[in-house]
């Protein structure tokens, strides 16, 4: 019989509501997973919330388990940490009671193949595993544009992936890494992350990379103002449909620079041949065994409250880095 569980679904751009599903039993190769926490990534599901993916980007901005069409009606996410319940007896039995990572929306249990779900390592926690999606995001760009020992790096923008590149690059020897962002708040989770902070109208001297992550077009515009001549600043800011303008009529030429995106949907072309989108999560996963990401986990509320929550967090109204979605696991038992 099937069982029951509820999902969070964008109803339309600026509304939210919780709904019912039925799962299956899980079949040959795959799992049935009840979720305990999930993240909100923030940037991209704001944007979601909004109905602000351009139509161009649709194909390529849907979430691996997605459902519906953007603007919406769509079910998103990709931040899922769960515990697998139940598998058939052909070899992915051996998940079940492990905790593990899913890239798939807000749901209180789901049903996937096996080979979606990477286990979370021993001594990592549930609610820290949440950030797995930005640290690999953060992983994929540094493997984009390697630091070099003894580089000066200057992250613009102190949200969770700025600070994920930032704690990475830092714990490469003689790298000293510099976070800009117009929060002051942020100077603390600078601090937890052992690396250093400034306002953005504070010049921290020239960078060898700049890696932008505020999305915003001033904090581009800064990027390039900071960068070494023939350096590169590398934008992993996604911005919807919103339109940027640069000065590119300054030093851009002259400086010799390069402006370089960076997407986590392909692996970095450096580590494509050896790396696969699994080796890559599985080893975003082992790098969250250090508990200074701790310092990224801003606020938690119970996954009823997502359709308001996620509304405040578009909206501006709830600040904050990761937000955890805690998930009852009285959903998970009922069966139609």
């Amino acid at each position: 019989m099937a069982r029951r569980a509820r999902a969070f679904w964008i109803v339309e751009p600026g509304r939210g509501e919780i709904r019912p599903v039925s799962l299956p039993e899980p079949g040959a190769g795959e799992v049935l997973v009840r979720t305990v926490h999930s993240g909100i990534s923030r940037g991209t599901e704001s944007l979601v919330f909004n109905g602000r993916v351009p139509a161009s980007q649709r194909a390529t901005m849907r979430a691996p388990f997605q459902d519906g069409e953007f603007p919406g009606p769509v079910k998103y996410g990709y931040l899922s940490v769960g515990v697998v319940e139940r598998a058939p007896d052909d070899g992915t039995d051996g998940l079940v009671g492990r905790t593990v990572f899913c890239l798939h929306p807000h749901q209180t249990a789901y049903v996937v193949p096996a080979s979606a779900v990477v286990p979370v390592p021993d001594g990592v926690p549930a609610a820290r595993a949440v950030l797995a999606g930005a640290v690999e995001t953060a992983l994929n760009a540094l493997w984009d544009i390697p630091p070099l020992l003894g580089d000066r790096i200057t992250v613009v923008g102190a949200g969770l992936v700025g600070c994920c590149v930032a704690r990475l690059a830092a714990r490469v020897p003689g790298v000293q890494v510099m976070v800009l962002d117009v929060d002051p708040s942020r100077a603390e989770v600078a601090s937890a992350l052992g690396v250093g902070f400034a306002a953005p109208d504070v010049s921290p001297g020239r960078s060898d990379l700049v890696v932008h992550t505020s999305a915003t077009p001033a904090g581009l515009r800064r990027s390039l103002e900071l960068v070494e001549p023939e350096g590169t600043v590398l934008d992993l800011s996604w911005y919807g449909d919103q339109e940027v303008a640069l000065p590119l009529g300054e030093a851009f030429h002259s400086g010799r620079l390069t402006l370089r995106g960076s997407q986590v949907g392909s692996v970095a072309p450096a580590r494509r041949g050896s790396r696969s989108h699994r080796d890559r999560l599985t080893l975003a996963l082992d790098l969250l065994h250090d508990p200074a990401f701790d310092a990224l986990l801003t606020g938690s509320s119970p996954f009823d409250e997502l359709p308001a929550v996620l509304a405040r967090i578009a909206s501006g109204g709830l600040p904050g880095l990761c937000h955890v979605v805690e998930y009852p696991d009285t959903d998970t038992h009922g069966e139609d």
